[in-house]
């Protein structure tokens, strides 16, 4: 199993929007509104790194309101 951690900048005011959308994403385990350089924050899981990488790159970054995602798979 992989886990990762998707850290999500949204355009102003979508938030709040986003977080549901984010949380029925395919693949998500979690996800929390934060403060600081990203607005969202996500835990991501899938059998490969490919399933976490495809689950972000056409489900996640695809929704409306989504401006840019950075992606940490766990090591551990």
């Amino acid at each position: 199993m992989v886990t990762a951690f998707i850290m999500i900048k949204t355009v102003a005011g979508k938030s709040e929007d986003l977080l549901a959308a984010v949380r029925e994403s395919e693949g998500i385990t979690e996800a929390h509104i934060v403060a600081g350089q990203y607005d969202i924050i996500a835990e991501a899981s899938g059998e490969e790194v490919y399933d976490v990488m495809h689950s972000v790159a056409t489900r996640v970054r695809d929704l409306e309101g989504v401006a840019d995602t950075r992606t940490y798979i766990c090591l551990e």
